[in-house]
């Protein structure tokens, strides 16, 4: 490979980044779906029921569900009735003590709608990313408890009804769903309605009946599932939180809905033969989001009662068995036995009770404690429900062998004596003989043998993939620091040594690879995961010379003992806040400590630096003082309407001080030594600005006008949406019309990019967000300062001195001659100290990440603030909002990294690469932590964790992007003359042997 050059650099960067991001979804998350296998149904006893009816209370909490609560919305505020606890779901409440069985439902994440659905109804977990390619259609299709019914009649959401009717029989699945428009997501409407819709459409269904013989004749039928999806309460969490009066009261209308239809189905069929299951696909934060794996999303209720269900267990004289983990202890039902399960077992209780074939692709495990039935039916159900699983076990077997060169079988189920047809036998053998106790533990442990083999044939090629993916990562760090190495230390003067042997070396490591995945009928992704760590390790190893002349380099001022010692000492603290920062996405407040020791560095240069720059280092300690309280704030928020105010005005302040005051501050901004006069003040310029601080202003004002409506719960009218648009777009695009004077001061650039983003976070914000962007923003504005002080203090030359020879190693001289070259057009090279420059580039982004909540929890989001301004439930436009809020910050950062590139006289990419090359240490620690199974929270953590790390990368490649348009035509002092009016660029490094174009 010829040298790499900055965008070529850039271009791998996102490519790689970007193709084993997805590793983890070839590794771990890879569809279980799989085609191909035979039905099981219990055939030799009667279906318990003969008709299910399913309600889904979407975002139901378990705990909300049986709490007991005062009366949220009372008649009579003041009475002394209405401050009395009482249970929401009082009908729901007499199931669970007289008629039927509880429990917990325990679900996977994502805990989405959609995830949360196919688990209940097909009883799979889909792969994470699943979720992304849509809310309606299936990626793959897959079977179902409605497709096996022989009719299904469903009412509810556009978002859920339609990947049920899609993926079963033709004509088989009947959905009728509300308009998308009827979703509003603001205060101003109830969302309780949408579930009244539903009720309504059930009851018009049976009222036709009476009338419709043909209606009347396919309701009596046997074997019919009802679903009522209701999704008044996930749209009313969102909007208002699960503690609010308004979803406590949803409970309400959710329960009296429940117990009319229940008695309206019982009445119409009066034969005592139907079946009800009550329960939610996902739960809710407290913040009214969903998403991870907290307890508060994955907990939700399940209640079952009628024809085949059991009848409660309860303990007169103590605790009931099940609520040994006491989060069940405030539900005052400690008497009565709790039954907990995993969400896909609920597929396989609704198949069981009406009597159809298990779905082909469940792994639920019948759970037999909520079966009305003998413990010889229940051994020969749970036999059928372990052939269900063992079907699976058999395709995926044989797929496998048919595609492995050397495949080597679960040990489990791969002799004679412990073969599926041999285990089988002996549990039918049980059976017959009455010894249903030995059968039904026979049969537990046949479906975990089932279960592991499944998750053997799932792992199967973990060991090789995640073998590639960590040689890439590895290979991708070194080659990265090669790259910079050479390009930015020697000034690309190092050898490429590429010979025969090597290259038939890697070639035939990447020929032999290639062969084993066009043999083993690989995905075509798995040959780019081969190409990388090849690619690299070749280059790397081409380059080698790079690496041991950079080193000596780099290191050759290492030799006295003091040096060693601070060398070491500089390592250790440099590995201690990579590690610092790997512990943070567990725990926030490591931001606190860190901002807080962070106040300490300038004194590290002595008492002379202090008060040289007492101006930069006061900014730089009070912004980092403020920093360190964001993280000390709770993830989850609420609706402050004075807090936005604050940083609204704050925000405003800047903007108008600066109009104020520009000439005198951009004049003492000018280095002494510059003796240019200072222009005069662009009319046109200072006009733009105005309008900028304008549209902070209206920013204010229509936000305070829409949070205030939308809390006295009155429809946000047209003209709040429209003006909240036009000021959020006006001020993304207005700095466009800068273009015609790119020759500006930085500090004007700077002050530009604050306000261009200002009215984002005031709009978009629901508490001390816009705080936060304020206390940022004055923190990367110090940090800069304070970087190019620090850089200045250690390049000042002492005293006239001889120059040594080698031209790297002393501080002194590389002033000497930065000074110089610059005047020339030229970049200087990097050294060890610009490794610490990297490092803070590295933890501020992760700080803009965490220190705002923005991503404390991949729940943590709050659809309060994008509801001004799309009221209409919408997840992909409102996410794309969100998302905008999210990278807000990292605009300012790449301007205040670009900037500081120039005013140390580094070229633009150099120090971009640097953070490239090691923010992927964080990826890979994080590749390994990565788990498809174990607590649900370990799940959802691990996956946020790797996907926010590797896509540091790709947002280090943008914002070095960015960062050359924003600064670009940028005015600064005379010590960056050369490079702030554009010269510079033609790639002359200083201390350097390089004398050609840059790349």
């Amino acid at each position: 490979m010829a040298q790499i050059g900055r965008y070529r650099f850039l271009t791998i960067a996102v490519v790689f980044h970007l193709v084993y991001i997805y590793s983890i979804f070839s590794i771990y998350f890879v569809s279980p779906i799989v085609h191909g296998m035979r039905e099981h149904q219990v055939e030799n006893q009667e279906a318990p029921a003969k008709r299910l009816v399913l309600f889904v209370g979407d975002g139901l909490r378990a705990d909300k569900a049986f709490q007991s609560f005062p009366d949220p919305r009372p008649v009579d505020p003041d009475s002394e009735e209405a401050k009395v606890p009482r249970p929401l779901a009082p009908f729901l409440r007499s199931r669970v003590l007289e008629h039927g069985t509880f429990g917990v439902s325990h679900t996977r994440v994502p805990t989405e709608s959609r995830p949360g659905h196919v688990a209940l109804i097909a009883g799979l977990y889909e792969d994470v990313s699943a979720v992304m390619t849509g809310w309606k259609l299936n990626p793959v299709n897959f079977d179902s408890v409605f497709n096996r019914s022989r009719h299904t009649w469903s009412w509810g959401s556009p978002d859920i009804l339609p990947m049920f009717e899609h993926g079963a029989v033709p004509g088989r699945v009947y959905a009728d769903t509300y308009g998308a428009e009827e979703e509003e997501f603001s205060k101003a409407k109830d969302a309780y309605h949408l579930d009244e819709w539903v009720f309504d459409k059930v009851k018009t269904l049976f009222a036709e009946a009476k009338t419709n013989a043909t209606l009347d004749a396919e309701l009596r039928k046997e074997q019919n599932v009802f679903f009522l999806h209701l999704l008044g309460l996930d749209t009313t969490g969102h909007t208002h939180r699960p503690y609010s009066w308004q979803y406590l009261h949803n409970i309400q209308i959710v329960d009296k809905g429940v117990q009319e239809i229940t008695k309206l189905i019982e009445d119409f069929y009066d034969d005592g033969k139907t079946a009800f299951v009550f329960t939610a696909d996902h739960g809710m934060s407290d913040w009214g989001s969903h998403g991870d794996g907290h307890p508060d999303n994955t907990r939700t209720p399940l209640i079952a009662w009628g024809s085949g269900v059991a009848a409660p267990v309860v303990n007169e004289s103590g605790v009931a068995k099940g609520h040994e983990d006491q989060f069940s202890s405030d539900w005052g039902l400690d008497r009565v036995q709790r039954h907990d399960v995993s969400q896909a077992d609920v597929a396989a209780l609704m198949a069981y009770l009406v009597g159809v074939a298990f779905p082909t692709n469940s792994v639920g495990e019948l759970p037999l404690s909520y079966l009305d039935t003998d413990l010889k039916s229940k051994a020969e159900a749970l036999l059928v429900n372990a052939k269900e699983i063992l079907e699976m076990y058999r395709v995926k077997e044989e797929t496998k062998k048919s595609t492995e060169l050397y495949y080597k079988p679960f040990s489990g189920l791969g002799d004679e004596t412990h073969s599926v047809e041999y285990r089988v036998s002996r549990i039918q053998e049980a059976i017959d003989k009455g010894d249903a106790d030995n059968a039904i533990r026979q049969s537990y442990e046949l479906i975990q043998l089932g279960l592991q083999g499944l998750r053997y044939l799932q792992t199967y090629d973990w060991l090789f993939l995640r073998t590639l993916v960590t040689a890439g990562y590895i290979g991708w760090i070194v080659f990265a620091i090669t790259t910079v190495v050479d390009l930015h230390v020697l000034g690309e003067a190092s050898q490429t040594f590429r010979t025969v042997p090597s290259m038939i070396v890697f070639s035939s490591i990447l020929v032999a690879l290639y062969s084993v995945l066009f043999m083993q009928q690989s995905p075509s992704v798995y040959y780019a995961y081969a190409f990388f760590p090849v690619m690299f390790w070749e280059e790397v190893w081409a380059r080698r010379s790079a690496l041991i002349e950079g080193s000596k380099a780099l290191f050759a001022h290492v030799t006295s003992k003091s040096e060693v010692l601070k060398l070491v000492l500089s390592t250790i603290g440099f590995f201690g806040l990579l590690e610092a920062l790997v512990q943070s996405y567990f725990r926030r407040e490591i931001y606190t400590v860190c901002y807080l020791l962070a106040t300490a560095w300038p004194a590290f240069y002595g008492p002379d630096f202090m008060r040289e720059n007492a101006a930069t280092v006061s900014s730089w300690v009070l912004s980092c003082v403020l920093m360190s309280v964001f993280t000390t704030l709770p993830a989850n928020k609420v609706e402050d309407l004075s807090l936005i105010m604050y940083g609204g005005a704050l925000m405003f302040a800047v903007g108008v001080l600066y109009l104020l005051l520009e000439k005198s501050i951009t004049a003492n901004a000018k280095s002494s030594d510059d003796k240019a006069p200072v222009k005069a003040l662009d009319t046109t310029s200072r006009s733009i600005l105005g309008v900028q601080v304008g549209l902070v202003a209206l920013a204010m004002i229509v936000t305070r006008s829409s949070v205030i409506t939308l809390e006295a719960r009155q429809s946000l009218g047209a003209g709040n949406i429209y003006v909240g648009w036009i000021t959020l777009v006006t001020s993304l695009v207005l700095p466009l019309a800068y273009a015609r004077q790119p020759d500006r001061h930085y500090l004007h650039r700077l002050v530009v990019i604050f306000l261009q983003f200002a009215p984002t976070f005031i709009i978009l914000t629901i508490s001390f967000e816009g705080l936060f962007y304020f206390a940022f923003c004055l923190c990367l504005f110090s940090w800069m300062h304070l970087e190019h002080s620090v850089y200045l203090h250690k390049t000042k030359p002492s005293k006239p001195a001889a120059v040594p020879m080698n031209p790297i190693t002393p501080a002194a001289v590389a002033a000497t001659d930065r000074l110089r070259s610059l005047e020339k057009g030229a970049y200087r090279a990097l050294t060890l100290a610009d490794t610490r420059i990297a490092l803070f580039f590295i933890y501020l982004i992760q700080s803009a990440f965490f220190s705002a909540s923005n991503i404390a929890s991949v729940s943590s989001f709050s659809l309060d603030a994008v509801a001004r301004l799309i009221p209409v439930f919408d997840p992909f436009s409102q996410g794309a909002l969100l998302l905008l809020k999210l990278l807000v910050p990292f605009a300012a950062l790449s301007a205040s990294f670009g900037l500081l590139n120039r005013r140390i006289g580094v070229a633009p990419s150099a120090l971009f690469m640097l953070v490239m090359a090691l923010s992927d240490v964080l990826t890979l620690s994080f590749f390994f932590e990565v788990r498809d199974e174990g607590s649900w929270l370990e799940i959802g953590t691990g996956i946020s964790h790797f996907v926010i790390a590797g896509l540091l990368g790709v947002f280090v490649a943008g914002l070095e992007m960015v960062s050359g348009w924003v600064v670009g035509g940028v005015e600064g002092g005379k010590q960056e003359k050369g490079l702030m009016n554009g010269k510079g660029t033609n790639g002359k490094m200083v201390n350097g042997k390089h004398n050609g174009k840059a790349k």
